[in-house]
């Protein structure tokens, strides 16, 4: 299930292969045949949208969850594409979806396009981390059933770091000094993506500064602070480190990793399997580390969520078919976390039925999400507050831009945007 935007505006490893691109263009409809869009689902019928995952046996589970339930017919559309346009497009002028799978945004609830799913979520509430839900709430609702928790972590080559002398990086300037001392006429240091970390470490360091995308009642931004710029500062000095650019796939594919390119890359948890099929027990993973004394070591987390259209023509039908497949069946939800890929299971109690995250560099990755985890920005961290970031970080690392001044026009924009949703 690769697809993650971990470092932008809706991060979550589901959303990364429409967000990197698959190559497909148009709709592919499953089920039942093509759909134009227009109108709503048949009567007695409901239709669900998946983005297209990358992973072998995904598309087919969810037919198979479709056609098992009980109370009416469910109709799966598979998008390959652009999915997050789709959906943009489909809730402003359809009634199809009638259940889709998104990342929360405020705007669709400010302008009554999805509904809240409270009720349905019921006494589970208390089984999903507060961290997972937060990912899908917006002024104390829920507007999001979490599927399934991605995150990303820094993997290692246990040889590689031995060789050289180098131990596995506990600060950023260490892993700067890291990438520097294994960087080689054959394999550079590090790998955080073709664009050098721009679209995924923008989180990561702010954590590791002790920063946040927004403030905990999220009415203001949360780095206008002097510490934020060091914090984006250091991508200038990782570009001048070891640093791999130009790799034939970006961060969320481990070929760079497997096939030696790099001694360590940041990559997602579903890579575990891939990367331990080639390196066997040669790796490790770690947080992103912190910058000093006063951060924190972190990794991100993001989840996609099964939503509902507030045009479906039986939004009650909707919710009761959420309620069935992602509260009520923890066999699904802990197939669809675990079976094609490493995923986290969106609920505490399923974490521990899965027994491909006891051990290894998976179960330390499931202990850092405990311990470490950061959400991405959230649903009121808007997209031109996330492109203005990502701007800035692609100065200050590609074009040497003065990160104080930088970071104060990003925190301008964040700033306004907030303004206009609070009033």
């Amino acid at each position: 299930m690769s697809s993650a935007r971990l470092g932008g505006p809706g991060f979550t490893r589901r959303s990364l292969l429409a967000g990197i691109g698959l190559g497909a263009v148009g709709l592919t409809a499953a089920a039942c045949g093509s759909n134009t869009g227009r109108g709503g689902s048949a009567p007695g019928s409901l239709q669900q949208w998946y983005h297209a995952y990358g992973e072998d046996g995904v598309h087919e589970a969810v037919q198979r969850y479709a056609a098992e339930y009980p109370q009416g017919e469910v109709s799966v559309q598979w998008n390959p594409g652009d999915y997050d346009s789709k959906i943009v497009t489909a809730l402003q002028n359809s009634a199809v979806p009638d259940v889709f799978e998104a990342q929360v945004k405020v705007d669709w609830v400010r302008q009554n396009q999805v509904v809240p799913l409270d009720d349905v979520l019921g006494d589970a509430r208390d089984d999903f981390p507060e961290q997972v839900l937060a990912t899908a709430t917006v002024d104390g609702r829920l507007y999001a059933i979490p599927q399934a928790v991605d995150t990303q972590v820094l993997f290692y080559r246990k040889s590689r770091l031995a060789d050289a002398g180098v131990r596995p990086p506990r600060t950023v300037d260490e892993l700067i000094d890291a990438a520097k001392r294994l960087d080689s006429p054959t394999s550079r240091g590090l790998f955080v993506g073709n664009d050098g970390g721009v679209g995924v470490l923008a989180g990561p360091l702010l954590w590791s500064a002790g920063l946040d995308y927004l403030t905990p009642d999220q009415r203001s931004t949360g780095f206008d602070d002097p510490r934020a710029a060091v914090a984006f500062g250091k991508l200038a000095e990782l570009g001048d480190s070891g640093l791999l650019l130009g790799a034939p796939a970006d961060w969320s594919d481990p070929s760079a990793f497997i096939d030696g390119l790099a001694a360590m890359q940041w990559t997602g948890l579903w890579n575990i399997p891939k990367v331990a099929a080639a390196l066997g027990d040669d790796f490790g993973v770690l947080p992103f580390p912190r910058l000093d004394d006063q951060g924190a070591p972190s990794v991100p987390i993001g989840a996609y969520g099964a939503m509902v259209n507030a045009r479906s023509s039986d939004v009650a039908a909707a919710k009761d078919f959420v309620r069935w497949l992602w509260v009520d069946r923890t066999d699904h939800q802990l197939e669809f976390a675990t079976a094609f890929g490493f995923h986290l299971p969106a609920r505490d109690s399923l974490i521990g039925r899965a027994a491909e995250l006891r051990t290894g560099p998976a179960a330390d990755a499931v202990r850092y999400t405990r311990e470490h985890a950061h959400l991405v920005g959230g649903p009121m961290w808007t997209s031109a507050a996330g492109s203005a970031l990502s701007d800035a970080l692609f100065r200050i690392a590609r074009q040497g831009a003065d990160p104080v001044a930088e970071t104060r026009q990003v925190v301008s924009t964040s700033d306004a945007e907030l303004k206009r949703l609070h009033g």
